[in-house]
């Protein structure tokens, strides 16, 4: 299932740096709301429509939706004006920043070991912005950087959400959220897609609901830490996709910068298990 999600999120960011040669990223999203939001319809209704869109929290689903859509739309722009090597290799420090924002907003213990990892994948990240060219404040590299924050953030927040609400309700506001924030921007920049365009605007909506599933039943049949790494294949992907369809071959800066965000990232998710089944064990014992 996570391989799944692998290709499938690389066939959508393919599609999305296609689409982004005609079409600003601010219309893409608008899309990829809409579709998605098409998409799960069939499941709001079966769980019923009043039960599927009633929350408990919704100021927390507002603010999810605001977070989950920028960081969309940031991500969306990194594909676009990225190497998908870069974007992808960028996108995935979102493990490392996951680790202050679980201390601060879930009130997490976090170890040394796992405060260093964290400041380890931090110095591949600043590699990959290859500090004193013009990529290190570029607004493509930016938003790469911007899109992995507000992922973790993204992510504690389901985390909180999901004790409250159902899936499907998660996944409602998050869609309607986005339409009603990105509708405003993509006004201003909105060119009438043709029809090779549109549909595949539809195709780009599916793979990332598609994606996005297989990804979550990916981790809930399956140990995080065994599975992560079939996770990091993105990234081969993605370099082998760029330089087969867009001519990117990756750096010495991109290669040396992943490869430390991935094994620092990697590290984080094996500690964070080891430091569960610990604790589960303590548990049990008592």
């Amino acid at each position: 299932m996570l391989l799944a999600s692998a290709v499938l999120f690389t066939a959508m960011s393919v599609v999305v740096k296609i689409l982004g040669q005609d079409l600003h990223p601010f219309q893409i999203s608008l899309f990829r709301g809409v579709v998605s939001l098409l998409v799960i319809m069939p499941f709001l209704m079966r769980a019923g429509v009043t039960a599927g869109i009633k929350t408990k929290v919704p100021a927390l689903q507002l603010l999810r939706g605001v977070v989950g859509s920028v960081a969309m739309f940031l991500g969306f722009y990194s594909i676009v004006y990225l190497p998908l090597a870069d974007a992808q290799a960028i996108s995935f420090s979102r493990n490392l920043f996951l680790v202050p924002m679980a201390a601060l907003l879930l009130g997490e213990l976090i170890g040394v070991r796992r405060a260093l990892a964290a400041g380890v994948g931090f110095i591949g990240v600043i590699i990959m912005l290859r500090p004193g060219t013009d990529m290190m404040g570029s607004v493509p590299a930016l938003a790469a950087l911007g899109h992995a924050v507000l992922v973790a953030l993204a992510t504690v927040l389901v985390n909180i959400a999901s004790r409250y609400d159902k899936t499907v309700t998660l996944m409602f506001y998050t869609n309607v959220v986005t339409i009603v924030l990105i509708a405003i921007p993509a006004f201003f920049v909105w060119i009438t897609p043709t029809w090779s365009q549109l549909a595949l605007l539809v195709v780009m909506g599916v793979l990332a609901t598609s994606a996005h599933n297989c990804f979550i039943r990916a981790y809930a049949l399956g140990e995080a830490s065994a599975i992560a790494p079939v996770d990091y294949s993105r990234l081969v992907m993605a370099a082998a996709v760029g330089i087969l369809l867009f001519g990117d071959i990756p750096d010495i800066y991109t290669i040396v910068g992943a490869l430390i965000i991935v094994s620092a990232s990697f590290y984080i998710i094996r500690r964070e298990a080891q430091v569960a089944r610990l604790k589960a064990e303590g548990e049990a014992a008592l």
